[in-house]
């Protein structure tokens, strides 16, 4: 959840520093700071932006060489000053930033209370801070030696930075459960939460693992296992520009991704997808080919966004593959000691591949004979690393807290999947499965369309901007669609928005239905239209408000609806990557009415990597 960024090299640190939290501050922005170490240990912290950070900086000494930084995600202690990171030690001479809980924070902190130690947040930060400090203290060891003790003691996911006033080329790094690049350049190595702080110098990283600790300095990258064993630092190139962090010109990053959809869903066919040819080629699909044939089930594990994802691939899988699908939230699949057997295939959805549940969830199903398959965004990410096979999304990175185009990324993969597997099964005959191919290639073209002009779209969302609460009903594939764009809805503009089959309808929500209720209906022209059409006239008899989604030159729906977005034609099972576009737009431009902060919502990090 909360940003990291360390600099150690030659160049003044707090610049490097700086435009890495600003990279990184969607991950978390209830308060932000840096320790900046030469002769002297200086920290600086502010609750707020990081801009509020910069400005209460101004004129302080902030020269150093070698720095962390932190933007913070409130977990323990409310967004303060005295909440935000980096913690001081006891002595003055430890600094230390963390992302993750330390969830036996409490006993460990009665034990050093009881040794007359005085805190001065709410933190589970400053209890492990203290925690090594005393760890060094009486055992007179290295501060690498009593970080390692400490590790050894403690329950939860972290990642640790922590810099030494005695030590001032050096910083120390700890990570289980939350991420940490290093990435190296000439004489200098950079260390964040993810590659967007790092790019700009260097594209050569290093993907720290669970239970590794990193000694860092300027000219040297020594990584360790807690047994204190050196592990050799496996060295990646990272397959991303600097211009795809960055606006573009556009006003929102969240308005950005949106309009990358045409290009990211192509990027995501090209070289796999070949309609002309009647191929789909998917090297870690080919190779995990005999698992999903012979699956007795498969479980989709998700949260959040990639959730819904993971209900659109359930009902593609049963319908192509006519395998058994189950879809579960991550955070649940982990606590409920679920039935799995060996030969069950988990596909594991996930835009950054660092989600903590999905990981700590997929830990459990690999332990019990699950075969692991991951669709990620992430390179080199966590679950890519963890799982047997795997798909990328090439979506590139995803800035906006809400997810848009990580999410029709993931509807293109996972839809390419089935069409192989129903196909490898002989479940899909082939004018059905050439078809979908066919119709798949044309997307990224019909949402260029649907993007051409978004004046109808930009009037409905003035037009409701002040509505209360809002209703999202779908049929069939439709449905995970309505769940979508309620979730972005809530998200960006913090309306109060549900999601529901229409049928379900009549058992309860039906009764919120009155003259001042936007219903959004994702009404498209598929097997469910009729059904739909008579769910839209019993809205309308009960005076709701009816936006709809619907299918271009439907003028049946157009005769009910108040107001209605148009969508190109597309076979059912494709129709959600075009009918969520409209959804992403709608959420967007009530949260730009409103006068909000879409790329930051309120309370929202961008990758839930704490439980």
């Amino acid at each position: 959840m909360c940003g990291i960024v360390g600099y150690t090299g030659p160049r003044e640190a707090y610049p490097v520093i700086l435009k890495g939290l600003k990279r990184l501050e969607y991950r978390g922005y209830d308060s932000a700071g840096v320790a900046l170490l030469n002769e002297d240990l200086k920290v600086y912290k502010k609750k707020g932006k990081v801009s509020e950070l910069e400005e209460h900086v101004l004129g302080k000494n902030l020269h150093a060489f070698t720095g962390i930084g932190h933007t913070r995600w409130a977990t323990h202690g409310e967004p303060s000053d005295r909440n935000a990171h980096p913690h001081l030690s006891r002595s003055g001479k430890i600094a230390m930033i963390h992302n993750g809980i330390i969830e036996n924070y409490a006993p460990i902190k009665q034990e050093l209370t009881n040794k007359g130690y005085d805190f001065k947040s709410d933190t589970d930060t400053e209890v492990l801070l203290n925690f090594i400090e005393d760890i060094k203290q009486n055992n007179q060891s290295t501060l690498e030696e009593a970080l390692r003790i400490a590790l050894k003691r403690i329950v939860g996911a972290y990642c640790i930075l922590l810099v030494d006033k005695d030590d001032p080329e050096t910083i120390l790094a700890a990570r289980k459960g939350s991420p940490l690049v290093i990435g190296i350049g000439k004489g200098e190595h950079f260390l964040a939460s993810d590659a967007s702080p790092i790019i700009e110098y260097t594209k050569e990283v290093v993907y720290v693992n669970d239970y590794e600790i990193a000694i860092v300095k300027p000219g040297e990258l020594v990584l360790k296992n807690l047994g204190n064993e050196k592990q050799t630092p496996f060295i990646q190139k990272l397959d991303m520009e600097l211009a795809a962090i960055e606006k573009g010109g556009f006003d929102h990053f969240m308005l950005k991704e949106i309009y990358e959809q045409p290009s990211t869903i192509f990027d995501c066919l090209r070289g796999r997808l070949n309609a002309e040819a009647g191929t789909i080629t998917m090297s870690g699909v080919e190779n995990s080919l005999s698992a999903f044939i012979k699956a007795p089930r498969i479980l989709i594990v998700a949260c959040g966004t990639s959730w819904h994802a993971g209900l659109l691939a359930e009902y593609m899988f049963e319908e192509l593959c006519r395998i058994p699908v189950e879809v579960e939230y991550a955070s649940e699949f982990r606590y409920r000691n679920p039935v799995i057997h060996p030969g069950d295939v988990i596909i594991a959805v996930s835009q950054s591949g660092e989600t903590a549940d999905t990981l700590v969830a997929l830990e459990n199903a690999k332990e019990k004979g699950a075969f692991i398959f991951g669709v990620v965004n992430a390179v080199g990410s966590s679950i890519a690393r963890m799982s047997h096979g795997g798909a990328y999304s090439h979506a590139g990175p995803e800035i906006g807290v809400a997810s848009t185009k990580a999410f029709t990324g993931q509807l293109a993969v996972l839809t390419m999947m089935a069409l192989k597997i129903g196909l490898a099964k002989g479940t899909l005959d082939e004018m059905r499965y050439l078809s979908l191919m066919k119709g798949l290639e044309g997307i990224p073209e019909k949402i260029q369309e649907i993007l051409r002009d978004t004046t109808n779209i930009q009037a409905i969302a003035n037009k409701y901007k002040d509505a209360a609460d809002f209703l999202y009903l779908g049929r069939g594939y439709n449905f995970p669609v309505a769940l979508e764009g309620a979730l972005k809805l809530k998200e960006i503009s913090y309306i109060h928005a549900e999601g529901y089959p229409a049928a379900e309808m009549k058992h309860g929500p039906i009764a919120l239905v009155d003259d001042r209720l936007p219903v959004v209906f994702v009404a498209t022209k598929d097997s469910y239209y009729e059904k739909i059409v008579s769910n839209v006239q019993e809205i309308k008899a009960r005076k709701g408000r009816v936006i709809a989604v619907a299918t271009e030159g439907d003028t049946v729906i157009t005769g009910m609806a108040n107001d209605v977005i148009f969508v190109p034609d597309a076979d059912e099972i494709l129709g959600p990557l075009l009918s969520v576009v409209p959804l992403q737009l709608l959420s967007y431009y009530i949260g730009l009415y409103k006068g909000l902060d879409v790329d930051k919502p309120r309370n929202l990090a961008k990758s839930v990597t704490v439980e």
